[in-house]
């Protein structure tokens, strides 16, 4: 799938899918959270736990909306 459709379907997601808008507002927020910590010159122990866990949960969000956009990405083919 090209990027301007992906870009076009998230979107359409963002508009018409509770679910997908939640998981995008999610990822935002971390990767908002994980920009702080980045920027810390000296985190403490905990900041860079949060960091690597941030850095998970993210990656678990991308995956979940990926997938949400390749059911509805096969739901338009069908139809």
């Amino acid at each position: 799938m090209e990027t301007t459709n992906m870009d076009s379907l998230k979107e359409q997601l963002m508009t018409t899918d509770p679910e997908f808008r939640e998981l995008a507002r999610e990822h935002g927020r971390y990767e908002a959270r994980l920009s702080e910590l980045i920027a810390l010159p000296y985190p403490s122990d905990e900041e860079q736990l949060e960091e690597i866990t941030l850095k998970k949960k993210k990656l678990a969000l991308k995956d979940q909306m990926h997938s949400i956009m390749l059911q509805h990405q096969g739901a338009g083919a069908d139809h």
